[in-house]
């Protein structure tokens, strides 16, 4: 699919309508890809929590290394080629990253029940996440969190230059100081959880995040919104540590896929609302007032969500698993 823009541009009939829907048919894939790599890892792993986090930790370190910080300037340097290079690029890694795909280790296929529905399944997987206030508190977090930072990434742009005074270059440094403190996150998101827990890490980083996004809508100056950016960037990239990693463990493999995409489209769903909010707090008020809203919605999260993923439950749940994985098949 990549490489249909790429020579539509060369070819210079690239359009918006073309675009558009080739950004569907990507965010689709992306949606398959992450729902089917999400029920895999905990089959490859043996579904160890330690193991799980540790995986979890370098997959997401390297997503953020690659975003953050490799992406950006390789897709300028491939555009000063030619505006069809990055495109022709992209679609080169991705068909590389089919071959790495194929050389994983095959796990053994479930049994699919019989004529059963994909309405269906995805029912089970709501209704199993529903159900389960541990498992509805984790989905809860990247709901709620997309309103927040979706709210604050729609005017970011705007507010870094107009209350920062900063131009494109900073705006880049205070994207480098969220990206920096989402590695660091990612790196101690292990010892959060043996050293309070997972569930207090998770309470913990919830809280880390809507604190920080505080400061930075109180930000006098770019050195303290750098500061507190890198600080909700490490609290982000923890969190997408230690809560994909719970879930795995915890949710049975036959329903791991299901429970994943119902997670997923929760947050999805979310995430327009936030893009909205923001733009209509920033042009009915003031450029701050969606950083503050978005703040008090990860605190009001942080608070609602403490009891649904405690410790106590977290440990519940664990157990339960490793005694249902002691049963005879």
């Amino acid at each position: 699919m990549l490489a249909i823009p790429a020579a539509a541009a060369a070819l210079d009939v690239l359009s918006i309508p073309l675009l558009t829907a080739l950004a569907f048919l990507l965010a689709l894939g992306g949606l398959f890809f992450d729902t089917a790599a999400t029920a895999y890892l905990p089959d490859l792993l043996g579904r160890d929590p330690a193991l799980l986090e540790r995986a979890n930790a370098r997959l997401r370190s390297a997503q953020t290394a690659a975003s953050g910080f490799a992406g950006p300037p390789a897709g300028s340097a491939l555009l000063a080629l030619g505006r069809s290079v990055p495109l022709l690029a992209d679609a080169v890694s991705f068909a590389l990253s089919a071959l790495l795909v194929r050389s994983l280790p095959a796990v053994p296929r479930l049994a699919a029940s019989a004529r059963e529905s994909l309405l269906r399944q995805a029912r089970a997987g709501a209704s199993y996440v529903f159900q389960d206030q541990l498992l509805l508190g984790l989905a809860l977090r990247p709901a709620v969190g997309n309103v927040a930072f979706l709210a604050v990434e729609t005017i970011l742009a705007l507010f870094a230059r107009e209350r920062l005074g900063v131009g494109a270059f900073g705006f880049g440094l205070l994207l480098t100081a969220e990206a920096t403190g989402g590695l660091l996150g990612a790196g101690i998101a292990s010892f959060l959880g043996r050293r309070l827990g997972t569930g207090a890490a998770l309470t913990c980083t919830a809280a880390i995040e809507g604190l920080a996004i505080l400061g930075l809508a109180s930000a006098p100056n770019p050195y303290v919104a750098g500061l507190a950016l890198a600080v909700c960037g490490a609290g982000m990239g923890a969190t997408m540590v230690l809560g994909p990693s719970l879930r795995q463990a915890i949710v049975p493999a036959h329903l791991m896929g299901r429970v994943a995409s119902t997670s997923r489209m929760l947050a999805m769903c979310a995430a327009p609302f936030g893009a909205f909010l923001g733009g209509w707090l920033a042009t009915t008020y003031d450029l701050r007032t969606p950083l503050y809203a978005a703040a008090g919605l990860l605190l009001a999260m942080t608070a609602v969500t403490a009891t649904m993923t405690s410790n106590r439950r977290v440990e519940t749940a664990l157990r339960r698993e490793q005694l249902a994985a002691q049963l005879p098949t």
